[in-house]
């Protein structure tokens, strides 16, 4: 059983307001996104489950998405949390499970193992990771008995990770884009140049050139009208001299430093 995501969908890190996070999630399903992506870390799940409920959308209309904090990796704590998880969204099972960081409590066999499981038990219906490279991509394909549906990464024009793409393309997994806005902080003459061309902002061509790509889904975090402005960057096509000159950026920027990315 494959998933097919969604070529938009909404990320929440950050989102810690219950209000704001309700409101937002709720907004987002109503102008017709699909997909909602959470995490343990972002100590959000009980309010975007509230905005589900709220929204009136049929949960199976939905993928929802969470991840497991690298804190909670080990064999044990990945199967009672990922239930915590469950409980605090309120549903019986999320359509994508993410390892989050391969770092922390991650032990290849112990989790991946949990993993299976929490597939095996109904608990999660597809398993995913997070910010691996393709050596740990290699290895955990190797570990899992459940295929890896999705592989979530930062990813933009300043960032654009080549050979993850590449390698979701070869084995048939989505690369899912987490900050593909650049968190509005990202500048360079051509996505200026491009945003004229098309009368729009920077972030927007970001956000284009993301759904652009083969095997790419975006899950740009917003709040706001900018959850609107987002979905109708689908109807934002770029042209081939657009995509070529992107491509053709040399500049490489990070805004999630692996280093420092272990918050909580």
């Amino acid at each position: 059983m494959s998933l097919e995501l969604p070529e938009l969908g909404l990320g929440t890190s950050g989102m810690t307001d219950p209000d704001r996070c309700r409101e937002t999630t709720a907004n987002a399903l109503e102008i017709g996104y699909q997909h909602v992506d959470t995490a343990q870390m972002y100590d959000n799940e009980q309010y975007v489950g509230d905005g589900i409920r709220d929204s009136g959308i049929d949960r199976e209309e939905l993928v929802l998405a969470t991840k497991i904090h690298h804190r909670n990796l080990a064999y044990e704590d990945a199967k009672r949390t990922a239930r915590e998880s469950l409980d605090r969204l309120g549903v019986d099972t999320v359509d994508l499970l993410y390892v989050h960081w391969p770092r922390g409590n991650y032990d290849p066999e112990e989790s991946l193992r949990a993993m299976d499981e929490l597939r095996g038990e109904g608990i999660a219906r597809h398993i995913g990771l997070s910010n691996f490279t393709v050596e740990l991509l290699a290895q955990a394909r190797d570990l899992l008995e459940s295929p890896v549906v999705a592989h979530q990464v930062e990813c933009h024009p300043l960032l654009q990770q080549e050979e993850l793409r590449s390698y979701a393309r070869r084995h048939g997994h989505a690369l899912v884009a987490y900050c593909p806005l650049g968190r509005a902080q990202l500048t360079h003459p051509v996505l200026e140049d491009v945003a004229e061309k098309h009368d729009v902002s920077v972030p927007i061509v970001c956000l284009a050139w993301c759904l652009a790509q083969e095997s790419v889904v975006p899950i740009p975090k917003a709040t706001g009208a900018h959850v609107r402005e987002n979905w109708e960057a689908r109807n934002l096509e770029l042209d081939d001299d657009d995509l070529d000159a992107i491509a053709a950026i040399e500049e490489r920027r990070r805004l999630i430093d692996p280093a420092d990315a272990a918050w909580n």
